[in-house]
């Protein structure tokens, strides 16, 4: 009896020391019918995953910028009425030499032309100057080119006065003072030159 008792305690001993060992059973004093065993966990190797640098940046989205629908059709009629003012330019300045030369003994042509030429400067000039304003204010807001069209405006708007005070204040007070007259021909050819000029540098510069 006692070969078989002992033979097994041995068998259970070494079953006992195969089995895994919970984390209660190695503290002293634990109550041995609470003990939970504890399996094997397997292990995995750990992959480390490459590190993705982060964009930082912070990257504005570009404002789009719409002008008015009609804002293309104005600058087509603005560049026309451009056009067709240095004609009556080159009119004007033929008939006021006469006018400056002879004074009342200028030829018809020149007389009547002159005038004519006047009415017809001031319908081009203002439609220019409601097309060109119109055109600036819809296009404030376009950073690129804006020093050049609010130059090109203001340099539009002395000519106007330029031409009002010519055609209003001078042209009858000409006909009986040479000081007159010079001051009226100084004061029309500055005009000119100015929006001949300021047209120009909007035609090159303004792309």
């Amino acid at each position: 009896m006692l070969v078989p008792r002992a033979f097994s305690l041995i068998v259970a001993a070494a079953i006992a020391a195969f089995q895994p060992v919970s984390a209660a059973a190695q503290q002293p004093g634990a109550d041995s019918s609470s003990l939970i065993s504890i399996s094997a966990i397997p292990r995995y190797p750990v992959v480390a995953l490459p590190e993705v640098p982060g964009d930082t940046t912070v990257r504005q989205r570009r404002r789009s910028i719409e002008v008015g629908e009609w804002y293309s059709r104005r600058l087509t009629i603005h560049r026309y009425a451009a056009y067709a003012a240095i004609p009556v330019f080159a009119f004007q300045y033929a008939a006021g030499v006469q006018l400056y030369n002879h004074s009342s003994d200028a030829p018809d042509w020149a007389k009547v032309g002159h005038r004519v030429g006047a009415t017809t400067l001031a319908a081009i000039f203002g439609i220019n100057t409601v097309t060109g304003a119109w055109n600036w204010w819809d296009s404030r807001s376009v950073n690129k080119g804006l020093v050049l069209r609010t130059v090109h405006a203001l340099s539009l708007l002395g000519a106007d006065a330029a031409f009002t005070y010519a055609g209003v204040k001078l042209s009858d007070e000409a006909e009986n003072s040479q000081e007159k007259r010079q001051l009226h021909r100084n004061v029309a050819l500055t005009a000119i030159a100015v929006s001949t000029v300021s047209g120009i540098s909007m035609k090159i510069l303004n792309r």
